[in-house]
């Protein structure tokens, strides 16, 4: 989120006071740049100066339900839960073994016959894309032909081989891994650093993130401030008392069996310079994940919103932070990599983030490229007004045909709109366009709830918010 020229019109004497986390702002502690940013004034007792702001196969299984009245009720239920497997052997043995077991007690041909026509009909064409269709179709007839009766094994493993078939294509389109919001409030106060707890910055209420969990969201971003988390250098260590209060609520959110994602809201900057010592950012994400090493369910957002830079130092920045956080033993994580121009999913092609971080590597390849999409004229999130009610999916599909080319998988790390139809309707169609390409697209978080928010016009703050009674209603459709 970028500082907008409405922080220049700010008077003296709210200088030392605390401003929210502006929707896209330049940098901790900076100067403004006339961008695009959404902003507002977090409700405390004083305001700060803003900080602005291949499909994966293995380790991702989304699921829609099946409807037809003939696929036996236990697969038919099996199909209708999220598989949370982390690998596909684990998601094929799951499908298999129902399946299977569902035969073996259902041996009627006519029945049989029935799955296989209506359920491979309907799923004949994305069997056809899928590369776990085969795998899970395959266990799946081999455990069903030998646990049935003699009699009845032709046609029981044809019934399960399409019911698996039919599961594992389901499974592999419609849903998401992450859906959720970011949670705000650790980021703020960019203009007093470190800052008081309580005066310049808070923390996440839990009880809060409960509401939203028990709505359906299994996503929690976390931005907090680099110079708060590891002061004075990236090479130094961790500051207790902040550490603890992020540790605190990461704990929570991942002691419920949800991903709680730590998000270094800082633009590329580190009190305000340009980062361009990937081996100092490589350090502070060596300490920083080291801490977290053992937990799978945290997630490694590497900063947040670069820009203004050149694409190859964000690509090194980004690579560096991939190596370090691998190194400190932190290897069953998911790692989202941030571009250049504000992560804008509208220019990502056109701003060269695609060409230039297309081939970062790691070795657990769970690599997910965060992109930010907001719905107004500038995309800065800044106006209430959406260009037009179908511009959510438009925004998203230069950027969907990228992942999709390089074999990439994208979440939509931040998006919003204001209280109003047009841009209701066009996060509907942004949140569906999503979902119509789930093969490439992990899901989506909303920006921002968090407890100083006051009347800003995207808060998802339960219950207060304002984006809360107008657009939880919207996001649960596509929650996981």
């Amino acid at each position: 989120m970028r500082l907008t020229l409405l922080l220049v019109a700010a008077s003296a004497s709210l200088a030392a006071s605390r401003v929210c986390k502006p929707h896209r702002t330049t940098t901790s502690l900076a100067t403004v740049h006339q961008t695009s940013s959404a902003e507002a004034v977090p409700q405390s007792s004083s305001t700060e100066t803003p900080l602005e702001t291949p499909v994966v196969s293995s380790v991702y299984t989304p699921v829609v339900s099946l409807t037809t009245s003939s696929v036996p009720s236990s697969a038919a239920t099996f199909v209708a839960t999220p598989i949370r497997s982390s690998t596909v052997s684990q998601a094929v043995s799951e499908v298999a073994s129902e399946v299977a077991s569902e035969a073996a007690t259902s041996v009627a041909s006519e029945a049989a016959t029935s799955v296989v026509s209506e359920v491979a009909t309907s799923s004949a064409s994305k069997a056809a894309s899928s590369v776990v269709v085969s795998e899970v179709a395959t266990s799946a007839a081999s455990q069903a032909a030998s646990s049935v009766a003699t009699v009845a094994s032709s046609a029981i493993s044809s019934a399960a081989s399409s019911a698996a078939s039919s599961a594992a294509t389901e499974v592999a389109s419609g849903s998401f891994l992450f859906t959720g919001v970011s949670e705000s409030g650790a980021e703020f106060g960019t203009g007093n650093i470190p800052g008081t707890e309580g005066t310049d910055y808070t923390f996440p209420n839990t009880s809060a993130i409960d509401i939203l969990f028990d709505a359906g969201m299994n996503s929690f971003r976390v931005p907090f401030l680099m110079e708060r988390m590891i002061p004075t250098e990236m090479t130094g260590t961790l500051d207790s008392d902040y550490f603890s209060g992020i540790e605190t609520v990461v704990t929570h959110i991942t002691g419920k069996g949800a991903y709680a994602i730590l998000d270094p809201h800082n633009y590329g900057r580190y009190y305000s310079n340009i980062i361009t010592d990937t081996d100092a950012f490589g350090s502070f994400w060596a300490t920083l994940s080291a801490k977290f090493a053992d937990n799978e369910l945290v997630v490694f957002d590497t900063n947040n919103e670069y820009h203004d830079m050149e694409n190859t130092l964000v690509a090194e920045l980004n690579q560096a932070a991939i190596t370090a956080i691998r190194g400190a033993g932190a290897t069953s994580q998911y790692i989202f990599v941030e571009g250049n121009s504000y992560s804008g999913a509208w220019t990502w092609v056109s701003s060269g983030n695609g060409d230039a971080l297309k081939d970062l590597t790691d070795p657990q390849d769970k690599i997910i490229y965060e992109m930010h999409q907001y719905l107004d004229s500038d995309g800065s999130g800044t106006s209430e007004t959406c260009v037009s009610s179908t511009i959510g999916e438009e925004r998203l599909e230069a950027a969907t045909a990228w992942l999709r080319e390089n074999g990439k998988t994208g979440v939509l790390g931040e998006t919003g709109g204001a209280d109003n139809s047009v841009c209701i309707a066009a996060v509907k169609g942004e949140l569906q366009y999503l979902q119509d390409n789930s093969d490439v697209w992990a899901g989506f978080l909303w920006w921002a709830a968090g407890p100083w928010w006051a009347d800003y016009m995207f808060s998802l703050e339960p219950s207060t918010g304002v984006a809360y009674e107008s657009y939880l209603s919207v996001i649960e459709t596509f929650l996981v």
